[in-house]
């Protein structure tokens, strides 16, 4: 069971995912790492009217698994985009006012250019030969593809978990390009407990026979059994312990337990059903790709950082869930003291929930009131 919410507001209807190229054509990407990538195409969506000056657009980060679909339906599905609640006219980032752009995460496997992407110089996946990836590339793709759609400046960029993370490298990296932005139950160095929960996973897909040193999709097998543990795992930091013992306690998943070593607890049979669910619409070797670029980011490492910021300074929102123990009300406080720290405008809010690091995606009133606000004041600011 999840958070009541008021009657749903109107949803911005039947949307398409696009595809632009952003890299190519003798332009090739130079990741961080000295990579090359001769091309990157990635999937996106928009969302509302883009005005006459440019001025109105709003970009979405999406976290680990997320997609460009992040709001409205595509022609013959029952379920909405992964922020639907957030998106749409009337809504918290409201379409009747903001051109909204979501897209697809470089090394993300739902239509961006990804390690299982044809490598043009083998014809085979590039798979481990895919260059590492850190912040600042995802960034660059998603401002290859602002100049592709016309933008220079967004009003705002919001993001929440690894989609923060992202927000943050950006108005740092580039402050002239972000009016506001809003970092939602993220981090900006991630603990060593964090870290471990991802070496785990990524342990458990390297691990499992059908890996092949990361060359299963040309040998025809896939890392299943590990690719699911690692969801599992993961699923479990996503909830507190307050969500887990509301939706499951100690049920048994068939009225009574049977003392065996199957699936007899009801957390179990969830847990089970997310692992098999995810390996229909993700990709091992994104997984490992996004998880490690999480593990390095470090961003006020680089004392330039800030001083990019107070030269042209973002306006910035960070949100936090108190039972969130994934990435703590701790972690966006770190973000708040550096900024602070500098002068640079910051507002920040813990979010009481009971569904820990998932609050993020749901339609809790006390958050979305918060966006909506501070998104408000920017829109004042364009009259």
């Amino acid at each position: 069971m999840g958070p009541v919410s008021e009657p749903a507001k109107p949803s911005v209807g039947i949307v398409e995912t696009r595809i632009a190229t952003v890299f190519g054509d003798g332009d090739p990407m130079v990741t961080r790492s000295g990579g090359i990538l001769e091309r990157v195409d990635v999937a996106y969506e928009t969302y509302g009217t883009l005005n006459a000056d440019h001025s109105n657009a709003v970009y979405i980060c999406h976290a680990l698994t997320g997609d460009a679909h992040a709001a409205g339906f595509h022609e013959g599905d029952d379920r909405p985009g992964w922020w639907d609640n957030i998106i749409g006219p009337g809504r918290p980032i409201d379409t009747d006012r903001w051109f909204v752009v979501c897209s697809n995460i470089l090394g993300g496997c739902q239509g961006t250019t990804g390690p299982a992407s044809v490598n043009p110089a083998t014809g085979e996946p590039y798979a481990l030969d895919f260059p590492l990836l850190h912040m600042e590339d995802f960034v660059e793709v998603h401002r290859r593809l602002a100049r592709h759609l016309g933008i220079e400046k967004f009003a705002a960029v919001v993001g929440g978990s690894l989609g923060g993370m992202q927000v943050l490298q950006w108005a740092l990296s580039y402050p002239a390009e972000v009016g506001r932005a809003v970092v939602i139950a993220a981090s900006s160095r991630l603990t060593a407990q964090n870290i471990a929960f991802s070496a785990v996973g990524r342990s458990a897909i390297m691990r499992d026979s059908g890996f092949h040193d990361g060359r299963f999709l040309t040998a025809g097998t896939a890392p299943r059994k590990g690719l699911a543990v690692a969801r599992m795992m993961a699923h479990i930091t996503y909830l507190s312990e307050e969500a887990f013992e509301e939706k499951f306690g100690r049920d048994a998943q068939r009225g009574e337990l049977s003392v065996d070593f199957g699936v007899d607890f009801a957390v179990e049979s969830y847990l089970e059903y997310q692992g098999e669910r995810f390996l229909s619409r993700f990709d091992a070797l994104s997984y490992l790709y996004l998880t490690r670029v999480m593990d390095y980011f470090d961003p006020f490492a680089d004392p330039a950082a800030l001083e990019r910021q107070i030269a042209d300074p973002s306006r910035f929102l960070l949100i936090s869930f108190d039972t969130d123990w994934r990435f703590s009300t701790a972690h966006s406080r770190r973000i708040v003291r550096h900024l602070e720290g500098a002068r640079i405008p910051t507002s920040f809010r813990e979010i009481r929930s009971p569904w820990g690091h998932d609050s993020f995606l749901l339609d809790l009133p006390d958050y979305h009131a918060t966006v909506a606000a501070f998104l408000t004041r920017a829109a004042e600011e364009l009259r």
